[in-house]
């Protein structure tokens, strides 16, 4: 059987630099926000019925339903049967906001102060659910929980369901909120965090990611569906993989080989050479090892000069499992505007890194082609997305 074509047909995303894609866009190209990279004045209430039905899920899930609501406004009247639409959304720790509370409330004013709803509240799986029976979805409702590889491999798993027949439409991306007080302190202790509080991708004197809140979501659909609907079509995804580094549980592969791979194999599945790729939406987290092993990775990959490099991180922070649906809304919106958001915080180059040309410090325009999305994960998981401009009509 032929494989089916991907393209997308809606996005949605809250960050810390604005709700919703416009506001997003617009700040990829101001200065970062300050302190914690929080979604500031996001407020959850109209997405639910009341304040019962709001405070019984986690705010993880709040993002994903309002990300959701968002990208299929955008995407219009799917026309598909329910059974074959489906929902894959990827977190790194599911509600560790709930379960922090709640462990709190337990010691300090006892067992029955924890709420029935806990469970459903924490577990990884809450937001694809809370999605699913939002809107009667009834096909694959699934999760990938692969740190901060998740949203990437979700969207990639996602596209799979329907490159292969099963699906005609799927709901992919990811959903963060993991900054409660013990789990910045987790991060902070093991010295990933920048310690002067900026976020500096691949610059030389980066001392570690800003952590960050966050929630991408994209409407994928089956090419002649969309064509059939008469749906927008903002972008294709062309191109998918996911390798391990079978390495280390946070430290990357030396030499970025896993990087190398799963790159290679993203492009091999898209069917183009490393000379058509135009753009790299890089991990570039602002670590010292990832980001020198992405650069060394992507110096292999692509040899001298390149292709044009950004990391959103400067000004997003890191969400983690949400990080790479965010990224991909990036990419679409670079390509709907013909612009390529600067890697805020680069201001010195590391004389010790592969060079490869990253967009610093002012935006750059573009015409829009190929683009690689990269996300690597503690654990080793690697995942690429190839997303490429709408087919001709």
């Amino acid at each position: 059987m032929s494989r089916r074509r991907v393209v997308v047909t809606g996005l949605g995303v809250l960050a810390a630099c604005g709700i919703g894609r416009e506001d997003f866009f617009a700040g990829l190209l101001s200065e970062p926000p300050e302190g914690l990279r929080s979604v500031v004045g996001f407020d959850p209430a109209p997405h639910f019925a009341n304040a019962k039905e709001m405070r019984r899920h986690d705010r993880f899930t709040q993002f994903a339903l309002a990300g959701a609501a968002e990208a299929l406004e955008q995407a219009g009247d799917l026309r598909a049967d329910p059974e074959r639409v489906g929902v894959w959304i990827g977190t790194g720790v599911g509600g560790l906001m709930s379960i922090e509370t709640y462990v709190l409330r337990h010691f300090a004013l006892g067992a029955k102060r924890v709420t029935p709803f806990l469970i459903p509240m924490m577990m990884a799986n809450a937001a694809a659910a809370a999605v699913s029976m939002r809107y009667g979805y009834q096909g694959p409702c699934e999760v990938t929980s692969t740190a901060c590889a998740s949203a990437t491999q979700s969207i990639g798993n996602a596209a799979e369901l329907i490159r292969h027949g099963r699906c005609d439409v799927m709901l992919a991306g990811g959903s963060e909120c993991s900054s409660s007080p013990t789990g910045l302190q987790g991060f902070a202790n093991m010295t990933a965090l920048s310690r002067v509080g900026i976020s500096r991708p691949f610059d030389r004197d980066r001392d570690g990611f800003m952590q960050a809140e966050g929630c991408g979501v994209v409407v994928l659909e089956e090419l002649e569906h969309a064509q059939g609907r008469g749906a927008g079509i903002l972008a294709e995804i062309t191109g998918y993989a996911s390798t391990a580094d079978a390495y280390h549980i946070t430290a990357p592969a030396p030499g970025g080989a896993g990087a190398v791979a799963c790159m290679e194999l993203a492009l091999a599945d898209a069917g183009i050479t490393p000379s058509e790729v135009l753009h790299i939406n890089a991990h570039g987290t602002s670590t010292a090892l990832n980001d020198a092993n992405e650069a060394e990775a992507i110096a292999k990959v692509f040899g001298t000069p390149g292709p044009l490099v950004t990391s959103t991180k400067g000004v997003t922070g890191h969400a983690l499992g949400a990080a790479g649906a965010v990224e991909a809304v990036a990419i679409i919106m670079s390509m709907h505007h013909g612009v390529l958001p600067p890697t805020a915080g680069y201001v010195n180059p590391d004389p010790d890194m592969a060079p490869i040309r990253i967009v610093a410090p002012d935006p750059c325009d573009w015409e829009p082609g190929p683009s690689l999305s990269n996300s690597f994960g503690f654990g080793g998981h690697n995942g690429c997305l190839v997303i490429s401009p709408p087919p001709a009509a």
